[in-house]
């Protein structure tokens, strides 16, 4: 829920089973200064009882203790024992009622999910299809975006500030929206995973996360407004997407050595796999080692659009994922035009450095 909805509670507990007796370490001082808290103190002995909710802790009146003791006189306790209070200190704020009591309110910064979902933000036209309209997409007949909202309470409901989300049919990307949505309410570190195969891929959903990303209001497929710096800060500022090489791009890249090991795609699996083992051993889909010799200039066939076209392929990219790579840094160095691509990491407990380097000329 964002902050500007955030509803307030007492923080200290009324009612059966309130009195500080019920837990001891429940009762100890909060500090507050220009109404603001500055401290927690440590839970007050037995014997100690400072008569009233809140009393000065130096002359001049600046600095004030705060305990959980009602209207009456009764020393209560406060809802979050010493050891875990400083844990919701965001939640905390300080109230002063009008009759001058300084007290302690907790935020309800979440609200049970209900079993039927009624609110009409969670319509897919008015919250889904719009989005995209807003952002100069044209939706297909055949792709029913979500309510972005929908996904949102779905994620928030079932995750945390932390968590990676991944959606294998992601459509026209409006996980990936609702994620970037949410991180920019709480400053949350939330990542996402999307696959799709549909050509709405290029022409919708990278669109999507590209323009969501740099501002949140669209009209028109224009920005209304600059995202501001807060926003800037808890947004999503890194996206990576790529393809992979699909079955047919791996059959279209076989070349052989001769006219002779034309005949391997005749025969049966057997014979076919035997053949390629000699006459494609130079085959791009087998990995030509040859052209490592400049593996940022790696090349595959691809047939797109009716076409083939020579692609590049993320040759080091390719190599993290096989090996298994967790990448925790990547550096780029250039030696008298010569790069060096540097990635560190880990695989298991095993620290990692991997070196991509041009040869060619060696």
């Amino acid at each position: 829920m964002p902050e500007s909805e955030w509803e307030y509670d007492n923080l200290r507990k009324w009612g059966r089973e309130s009195e500080r007796e019920t837990a001891r370490n429940c009762f100890y001082p909060i500090f507050v200064e220009d109404e603001q808290i500055v401290g927690f103190g440590d839970v007050c002995g037995e014997v100690f009882h400072p008569g009233q909710s809140n009393v000065r802790c130096d002359k001049q009146g600046h600095r004030i203790a705060v305990y959980p003791v009602d209207s009456q006189g009764v020393e209560r306790k406060w809802r979050y024992a010493r050891g875990s209070v400083e844990g919701i200190r965001a939640l905390l704020k300080v109230h002063t009622t009008p009759s001058g009591e300084i007290q302690i309110h907790k935020a309800k910064a979440e609200k049970p999910f209900k079993t039927v979902w009624d609110d009409p933000k969670y319509i897919a036209g008015d919250y889904g299809t719009k989005w995209l309209t807003d952002l100069g997409l044209k939706v297909k007949e055949d792709l029913y975006p979500k309510s972005v909202h929908t996904v949102e309470d779905s994620i928030y409901a079932v995750s945390d500030q932390n968590a990676l989300v991944v959606d294998y049919f992601a459509g026209s990307g409006t996980t990936g929206h609702a994620v970037i949505r949410l991180n920019c309410e709480d400053g949350g570190q939330r990542r996402f995973i999307l696959v799709e195969m549909g050509d709405y891929f290029d022409s919708v959903l990278v669109t999507r996360i590209k323009k969501v990303t740099f501002t949140p209001k669209w009209k028109d497929g224009k920005p209304q407004r600059m995202a501001t710096a807060e926003e800037a800060e808890r947004s999503l500022r890194i996206v990576k997407y790529m393809r992979l090489e699909s079955h047919e791009d791996a059959l279209n890249n076989i070349e052989f050595d001769d006219a002779s090991g034309q005949l391997a795609m005749q025969f049966d699996d057997y014979l076919l796999r035997y053949m390629l083992r000699w006459e494609a051993r130079k085959s791009e889909t087998l990995l030509n080692v040859e052209q490592l010799a400049n593996p940022f200039r790696y090349t595959l066939h691809i047939h797109d659009e009716g076409q083939t076209r020579e692609k590049v392929a993320n040759i080091p990219e390719t190599f993290n994922w096989l090996l298994g790579l967790h990448v925790k840094t990547r550096q780029v160095h250039d030696d008298d035009g010569r790069r060096y691509l540097v990635y560190g990491g880990q695989i298991d407990h095993r620290q990692i450095v991997v070196i991509w380097r041009d040869t060619e000329g060696w």
